[in-house]
């Protein structure tokens, strides 16, 4: 177990270099100065050139590379000039001396993304812990509800095969999958959250966090992740259904099924002793990847509900060209992947005792 997480580990960290440096350098080909999105219409020449000493735009773009690097990494290398983009200014890192040789420091410290373009020079590592946490709610519930019904529905579908039930299931399954998300967003945020709105008291917009009556303090509003939740859980729902129908099928068809039988369990004993554990390693493969990409791709649902998620801040940096704050972005996915892949794995062996971890 240790060998595989090291060795994972190791390819996590190849892959998260290759994608660091696919976005630097994506994002800096852009037309647009980044010192100039940042000043706004604030900006002369020679807050300019302060900007961009400061920021180490005025760098050739191989060492802006390298400083990007170096902001990212958690043993890092730092000037002890005050002049240098690398100064180990107070407030911008939070870092630990190592050792200093000459005029260079090495400290270990948590990686910095940097500050956002627009948000009056906020860390980027701020947004994303005042958003991601909303996103993370919202997937997780989504998930919950495409396993809860889905493996349900799915179960149901198997064991009433081809009758009226069995078609009626994949019918709606089918539809799940086949109406885009945003589509599903604006018709239950009209039909649950306006026409109903008087049965269902939810609300057409909202997020996790609101102001209360007298705007003083934030406060949780549980009824507002119902909507979006659902919209986001049909389509991984759909496919939850299918998968699971298929696989328990499969599955009964197996030799150890017709023993159970034969020894005189009921159904819903070789159903839950033997057969769904068996039946899961297809379903436990696209939950992972739905829910990998709901933390990435919620961006309709959250931006139709008002949801103050990542996928509605990445709209709003990509809106307004905010460099950082979508890089940020990315890498925080990109390693969120790595992780949920990691876990699947380990999942997998606890399923499936044929499957090793090597």
């Amino acid at each position: 177990m240790i060998s595989y997480i090291l060795n994972k580990t190791f390819y996590a960290l190849l892959t998260l270099f290759g994608v660091v440096t696919v976005i630097f350098f994506l994002f800096n080909v852009l037309p647009g100065d980044p010192a100039q999105m940042m000043l706004g219409q604030n900006e002369d020449s020679a807050q300019l050139e302060l900007v961009k000493q400061k920021y180490g735009f005025d760098k050739p773009i191989s060492t802006q590379y390298f400083y990007y690097l170096n902001d990212l990494s958690p043993i890092s290398f730092h000037s002890q000039t005050k002049t240098d983009y690398t100064y180990l200014r107070e407030g911008k890192y939070s870092a630990i001396s190592l050792f200093s040789i000459g005029n260079t420091t090495t400290v270990i410290k948590l990686p910095y993304l940097r500050e956002s373009f627009t948000k009056q020079g906020k860390k980027v590592s701020q947004v994303l812990a005042e958003t991601l946490p909303n996103t993370f709610v919202l997937a997780v519930s989504a998930i919950c509800i495409a396993l809860l019904i889905g493996l349900v529905l799915g179960v149901v579908s198997a064991l009433y095969k081809d009758t009226w039930l069995d078609k009626a299931i994949q019918i709606v399954s089918t539809i799940g999958m086949s109406v885009p998300s945003f589509f599903s967003a604006i018709l239950f945020a009209w039909l649950f959250g306006f026409v109903l709105h008087k049965y269902t008291h939810l609300e057409m917009t909202g997020s996790l966090y609101e102001l209360d009556d007298y705007g003083e303090a934030m406060h949780i509003q549980w009824k507002n992740l119902i909507l979006p939740a659902m919209v986001l859980g049909i389509r991984p729902l759909a496919v939850v259904i299918q998968l699971m129908r298929n696989s328990l099928l499969e599955v009964f068809n197996q030799d150890y099924i017709r023993t159970a039988r034969a020894k005189g369990l009921s159904e819903f004993q070789i159903i839950r002793k033997h057969a769904i554990k068996n039946a899961l390693n297809p379903v436990v493969t696209a939950i992972s990847g739905w829910f990998a990409s709901m933390l990435a791709g919620a961006v309709f649902v959250e931006y139709i509900f008002g949801w103050n998620g990542l996928g509605k801040e990445i709209v709003n940096a990509l809106n307004t060209l905010d460099l950082p704050v979508i890089m940020g972005s990315v890498l925080i996915i990109a390693l969120l992947f790595i992780i949920i892949n990691i876990f699947v794995d380990i999942i997998y062996a606890w399923l499936d005792p044929k499957v090793t971890l090597e």
